[in-house]
């Protein structure tokens, strides 16, 4: 979304405003990520992966739900085009006195906000029942029911911090919502260490609210200037009356498919802890800490996804499906080369990963062991998780009534627990690891497949052609990787020649393989050099 260039100054060219864009959410996104990895730490070696951890883990199910239907995938996916489409009406209507932006925001927030404070008092009132449907093989439920009645506050300010993001990105806005993740991190990090020798693990349950409070003081100013005052009533032209723009954008047949769809995905977790709760203590911490360092590619490879998708959802808007296709054409490649790239240094060097990041204090070389083996099977399907939330994005960018996506997701899903409840009896958390991964692949085929045919005509076979050339040089890299890890014993030194040789080898293997999105990097980047020069 381009936006309204100040003082009359010429508007700013959309590939630089989405290239300037990108590199804020970028630079934010790696921040959040790097301040989560020294929270999973700081929780690593404080708790260990010990049945303390597990609890916790347990009660910080909520936050990961709340961040996934509330800030990442369904509240973006539901506000950004009714924003975006509420934008395309103002200058329309402004001469009737009316701002169908100002009317959306009336329309739904005051019925948002009571709707989540009503969840979160019934999830704190029903805490233990909560636990006990989640994990019911957990032997002592208690220490897990207290630190989700905490955590459960995080479905109120998550909500709010979701909305406040869906607003300011549909109108060109993406500094605040990308450090979001930063000042979660930092409440979560600073009360863990100020209360822990007080409050044991709750205290990591407490950071966890504080966490979601701070996202909200984040974006409360800038959300606060998207909002146009209210013109006095006498200025409003006679008998004009205010319409709601919310009705067909978010009413319950447009948000039932979205939220369906972002639950089943988030239920993927959901359904690894419940498997995991019936084993040994740890399981869960060590699924946990594969899951969050296996997705750090995967959120690197949407964060232009989710700066493009106001972009995708107003060219829907505007009927130039061109335009569309081609945005998301090139998203996908994007977010396919470099979720590849990263799943090839996965499988090279998961236990120089898990070694450096994790294996201090209480966690051992044991669990450095486990958790980086069931990284390497989780990172099969990073590609899978990828799509799914690349290509969930243009299914509803035209804020109409779509079932398909969540079909799909239910498919998808129901592979995931036939797999999971077939493989965790011989394999345990490995078997759990796969049948996440074969799961969220077969949804992403699905919705691949039916892209085309239902909003926006891609172009599949390319697509699909172009991915299996980026698989092929990151399965060359990821093999590079496995044989010079063990040739270095210092597990720094062996990860950062890792860092050096994975992308090497993967642009050789690209170039080899004619992959089109190695080229063009390539030869972008030379254009950098020489402009430089």
């Amino acid at each position: 979304m381009k936006p309204d260039p100040p003082g009359g100054r010429p508007p700013v060219p959309l590939g630089s405003f989405l290239a300037r864009a990108a590199a804020v959410t970028a630079g934010l996104t790696v921040a959040g990520a790097a301040l989560g990895l020294v929270r999973d730490q700081t929780i690593a070696r404080i708790y260990g992966a010990s049945t303390d951890s597990d609890a916790f883990l347990i009660a910080w199910t909520v936050p990961e739900m709340a961040a996934t239907l509330l800030i990442e995938d369904a509240m973006a996916l539901l506000l950004v085009p009714a924003f975006s489409h509420a934008l395309t009406r103002r200058s329309a209507v402004r001469a009737a006195g009316d701002d169908p932006v100002r009317e959306l925001v009336s329309a739904t927030f005051p019925r948002l906000f009571g709707a989540l404070a009503a969840l979160t008092g019934l999830l704190i009132l029903f805490a233990p029942q909560f636990v006990r449907a989640l994990a019911p093989g957990f032997a002592d439920p208690a220490l897990a029911v207290d630190c989700t009645r905490l955590t459960a506050l995080t479905v109120l300010t998550y909500g709010i911090a979701g909305y406040f993001s869906a607003v300011l990105r549909a109108h060109g806005r993406f500094l605040p919502p990308a450090g979001v993740y930063v000042a979660s991190n930092v409440g979560i990090i600073g009360t863990t260490l100020l209360l822990d020798s007080l409050w044991g693990v709750r205290a990591a349950a407490t950071g966890v609210a504080v966490g979601g409070v701070l996202m909200v003081l984040a974006q409360l100013p800038a959300f606060l200037r998207q909002m146009p005052p209210r013109p006095p009533r006498a200025e409003r032209p006679f008998g004009a009356a205010p319409r709601s723009a919310a009705a067909p954008l978010v009413g319950l047949a447009v948000v039932a498919p979205v939220m369906l769809f972002a639950v089943g995905r988030q239920s993927q977790v959901l359904v690894e802890r419940f498997l995991a709760s019936s084993l040994p203590g740890g399981a869960i911490s060590h699924l946990n800490y594969a899951q969050k360092v296996a997705q750090m590619p995967m959120v690197l490879s949407l964060m232009f996804c989710t700066v493009t998708f106001p972009v995708v959802a107003k060219a829907v808007a505007e009927g130039d499906h061109e335009r569309a296709r081609r945005r998301v054409e090139n998203d996908l490649a994007l977010a396919g080369t470099v979720v590849l790239l990263g799943t090839a240094l996965i499988l090279g060097y998961a236990p120089q990963l898990v070694e450096v990041l994790f294996q201090r204090g209480a966690f051992a070389a044991r669990d450095t062991e486990t958790t980086a083996a069931v990284m390497r099977v989780y990172a099969t399907g990073l590609i899978g998780h990828t799509l799914v939330g690349a290509l969930g994005r243009p299914f509803f960018s035209a804020g109409r009534p779509t079932w398909y996506p969540a079909a799909a997701m239910a498919a998808g899903l129901a592979v995931t627990v036939a797999a999971g409840a077939a493989a965790v009896g011989p394999w345990g958390v490995y078997g759990i690891a796969a049948a996440n991964a074969v799961g969220i692949c077969a949804t992403a085929l699905l919705l691949l497949i039916g892209l085309g045919p239902r909003v926006v005509a891609i172009e599949v076979r390319a697509v699909s052609l172009a991915l299996a050339r980026l698989a092929a040089a990151a399965g060359a890299a990821a093999l590079a990787g496995l044989l010079a890890a063990p040739l270095i014993a210092d597990p720094l030194a062996s990860l950062a020649l890792g860092c050096l040789l994975v992308p090497a080898v993967f642009t050789a293997a690209g170039l080899a393989v004619r992959a089109p999105e190695v080229v063009h990097l390539l030869a972008l980047t030379r254009q950098r050099i020489r402009h430089v020069r």
